[in-house]
C-alpha cells in the first residue's frame, strides 16, 4: 500500500504505519520525492519534509541517488526481532548475554527499613562513595558524578548534551550494534574507525576527528562485538591524539568492567569534554539498568539537568543494588569467579577455532569475533548444523564480514563440536545458495 496523506506529517505517520504493520520492511525503498508527491497531488516541498521527519527519527535514511530507503534497524523495530530466527532445538549463541548461573544475587534494601522519599538528590550517596572506590586508583578522575539508566541511556544522555542532528561521531568498526542503532535514531553520522584485539586504532581515529568528528565512542574492554580491550600502549596513544583535539567529546563505555578479565587503561579526562560510564548490567544483573557516570563538570552538570526534568533519578534501589555488588565481599568472589569462567571459555574456543585453521578474536568479556568470507553463508550453514550465532552485519558500518559467537554459556562439551562447526561451514556452502 503506497503512502497517503495531505500534509508531511500525515505523510511520514502512514509510512511510519506501515511499517509497523510490517507492510514496509528494513530495507525497502521509498518512491522518488517527485513520484510520490505527484500520486499524492501535492508539493514535492511537503514530501522532502515528511521524509526529512522521519530521517530524524531514525527511520529512514538518504543515499543520494539511490534515494531514501527505510533504515536496516530502524528506531521503531522491537529488539528482539534484530537477531537471527533461531529453530528449535538450536544452540544459540547469539544473544551476548551473561550466564545467569554467574550472576551474584542482588542486595536491594530491606523493606521494612527502605522509606524513600520525593525529596531526595538524584544521586544516591552510598552509590557515589562505591563509585569512588571501584575506580580509586585507576586513573579516572571521580570529581563530579552522576547516574544513567545503563551504558546506552548514559551514552545517549552525553551526545544529547553536546552534539547536534547532522554531526559526526567516530564510533568502533565492528562495534556495538545498539550504539549504531542510537546514532541514527538522533540523526547522527557514524564514522567507522577499525579495531584490533588492542582497541581503536590511533591513526584511524585521528583521521576521524581531522574530518570533523564531534564526538568519539570508545569501549574500554570487553567490547561488543569483538572482546577487544584497550591495552596500556593503546590508550597512551590515543590520549595524544585526544589531547590535540580537546575540542572533541570523548564517552568511555566500560560496561564490561569486573568480568572483562583484563585491567582498565582509561582515555577518559583528556578532552575538555569526557564522561567515563560503568555500567552493572552485565557484570552484576541485567535488571540492574545502572551505571555510574563521571566527567567533566559542564557535561555531567547538563546530563544531570536533562535528567531532573525527565524521569527525575535513577531508582534509589537500583543505586543501593548496584553499591552492595561494587562493594560486597561475596558478590566480589561471584564476580571473580565469573571473570575466569568467561576468560576460560573465551580461550578454550579460540584456541579450539585455530587449530582447525580459523582466526578468532576475544580478549575480554563474553564474545568471539570470527571473521568469514561470506556471512550469510556462514550464519546459515551453522544453523543447520543447529547453532546460532550473531550476524555480523548487525555490528560492522564498513568493516568485513563476521559473526559473533556468545561464549557466556559455552560449556567445555560443547566447544569441540562448535569449533567443528564453524570450520565447516567456512568451507561449505548451504543448499539453495548461489555462487
Amino acid at each position: 500500500m503506497p503512502p497517503t496523506g495531505r500534509t508531511a506529517a500525515d505523510i511520514a505517520a502512514s509510512i511510519e504505519r506501515e511499517l509497523h504493520t510490517r507492510a514496509l520492511s528494513p530495507g525497502d525503498a521509498l518512491p522518488p520525492v517527485r513520484t510520490l508527491a505527484g500520486e499524492l497531488g501535492v508539493n514535492a516541498n511537503t514530501v522532502a519534509a515528511a521524509y526529512r521527519t522521519l530521517r530524524e527519527r531514525g527511520i529512514v535514511e538518504t543515499h543520494g541517488r539511490a534515494g531514501t530507503r527505510i533504515r536496516a534497524r530502524p528506531q521503531t523495530t522491537r529488539r528482539h526481532s534484530l537477531g537471527p530466527d533461531v529453530p528449535l532445538g538450536a544452540r544459540d549463541l547469539s544473544t551476548g548475554e551473561p550466564d545467569p548461573a554467574l550472576l551474584p544475587s542482588p542486595r536491594f534494601p530491606d523493606p521494612d527499613r527502605w522509606r524513600p522519599l520525593y525529596r531526595h538528590d538524584a544521586l544516591y550517596e552510598p552509590f557515589a562513595d562505591a563509585t569512588r572506590t571501584v575506580l580509586r586508583g585507576s586513573g579516572v578522575p571521580v570529581d563530579h558524578l552522576a547516574v544513567a539508566s545503563g551504558a546506552l541511556d548514559g551514552i545517549e544522555r552525553v551526545l544529547a548534551a553536546h552534539v547536534r542532528p547532522g554531526d559526526t561521531v567516530a564510533v568502533e568498526d565492528p562495534g556495538w550494534g545498539n550504539m549504531l542503532d542510537l546514532l541514527g535514531a538522533l540523526n547522527l553520522t557514524p564514522r567507522p574507525v577499525p579495531v584490533d584485539e588492542d582497541g581503536p586504532d590511533p591513526a584511524a581515529t585521528e583521521a576521524a576527528l581531522r574530518a570533523g568528528a564531534r564526538a568519539f565512542v570508545v569501549t574500554a574492554r570487553a567490547q561488543n562485538p569483538t572482546g577487544a580491550a584497550v591495552s596500556a600502549e593503546r590508550a597512551g596513544r590515543l590520549r595524544a591524539v585526544l589531547a590535540a583535539h580537546p575540542h572533541v567529546v570523548t564517552v568511555e563505555d566500560d560496561h564490561g568492567n569486573d568480568i572483562a578479565g583484563v585491567d582498565l587503561h582509561t582515555v577518559a579526562g583528556v578532552t575538555t569534554h569526557w564522561v567515563y560510564i560503568r555500567s552493572a548490567a552485565k557484570a552484576y544483573g541485567p535488571d540492574l539498568r545502572c551505571a555510574a557516570m563521571v566527567g567533566d563538570a559542564v557535561t555531567i552538570d547538563r546530563v544531570a539537568g536533562r535528567q531532573r526534568l525527565g524521569p527525575g533519578w535513577v531508582s534509589h534501589a537500583l543505586q543501593h543494588a548496584a553499591a552492595a555488588g561494587w562493594t560486597s565481599p561475596t558478590a566480589a568472589e561471584t564476580v571473580r569467579a565469573a571473570r575466569d569462567a568467561y576468560r576460560e571459555r573465551r580461550d578454550r574456543l579460540i584456541d579450539a577455532l585455530r587449530d582447525r585453521g580459523v582466526h578468532a578474536t576475544g580478549r575480554s568479556g563474553i564474545n568471539v569475533w570470527v571473521e568469514v568470507p561470506d556471512e550469510t553463508a556462514a550464519i546459515a550453514n551453522l544453523l543447520a548444523r543447529g547453532w546460532a550465532v550473531g550476524p555480523g552485519a548487525r555490528y560492522r558500518v564498513t568493516s568485513g564480514p563476521g559473526v559473533r559467537i556468545t561464549v557466556a554459556g559455552l560449556t567445555e562439551t560443547e566447544t569441540a563440536d562448535l569449533a567443528d562447526a564453524v570450520a565447516a561451514a567456512l568451507r561449505t556452502r548451504p543448499r539453495g545458495l548461489s555462487r
